[in-house]
């Protein structure tokens, strides 16, 4: 079957784009990824951005946008397939991905936490969604459910990104204890898809992000 060009819209920071980055390089599949300024939108990507996020993956000149909605998309249209075959464990697998939604906003509460009394409660409150995520790991590891790569892996990978930042802004111990979490994380840094989800200069960028925030964080990162 003759597909359309796909396109992903992107931010270079945006952790929503790596989880389609990863799933088009999980599935091997040809696109183009295209940037923008979202302090700066142009015109073509508000008219295909109802939200005016990224990402937005473009089928042709059709969009979709979301990127849990792409990522299922991408895993309907493409092999391997990511998502369980069983309805009951693929509906659960859709509950981690969104927890993981949740968690992305616990994270900017995090960096953008005004002061140190806020940015100890706001590590607290991530750190209970890491300590409630910890059980749901299989045992056999080293992915989430096991030895195969699914669409809550994608989600996570970035997650675990900001985790780097942050340690290496002295704020490290977040999965001390947390053994399964551990593994997943180490597991999935390795992975090639993982790494191929953003530029060589990502870590250095998003530093600079966390630098430059109005923020107890932003206030102890030196660039």
């Amino acid at each position: 079957m003759d597909l359309p060009p796909l396109t992903l819209v992107s931010h270079a920071l945006c952790p929503y784009v790596q989880r389609a980055a990863i799933v088009l390089a999980e599935k091997g599949v040809a696109h183009e990824r295209r940037d923008v300024d979202l302090s700066d939108k142009p015109g073509w990507f508000t008219a295909v951005s109802p939200l005016g996020k990224t990402p937005v993956l473009l089928v042709g000149e059709e969009p979709v946008f979301e990127s849990a909605v792409i990522c299922e998309y991408l895993d309907e249209m493409f092999e391997p397939r990511l998502h369980p075959e069983a309805a009951l464990t693929r509906a659960q697998h859709r509950g981690w991905v969104e927890f993981a939604s949740a968690v992305l906003n616990t994270i900017a509460g995090f960096y953008n936490a005004p002061d140190a009394l806020a940015l100890v409660t706001r590590r607290a409150a991530l750190r209970a969604q890491f300590e409630r995520l910890e059980p749901a790991l299989s045992a056999r590891g080293p992915l989430f459910a096991g030895p195969a790569f699914s669409l809550v892996d994608a989600a996570w990978a970035p997650v675990f990104r900001y985790l780097d930042a942050f340690e290496a802004a002295g704020e490290a111990g977040w999965l001390e204890g947390l053994p399964r979490l551990q593994a997943w994380r180490a597991g999935l840094a390795q992975r090639g898809s993982v790494r191929s989800a953003v530029a060589a200069d990502y870590p250095l960028r998003l530093r600079q992000f966390l630098a430059a925030r109005p923020s107890e964080l932003g206030r102890r990162i030196r660039v």
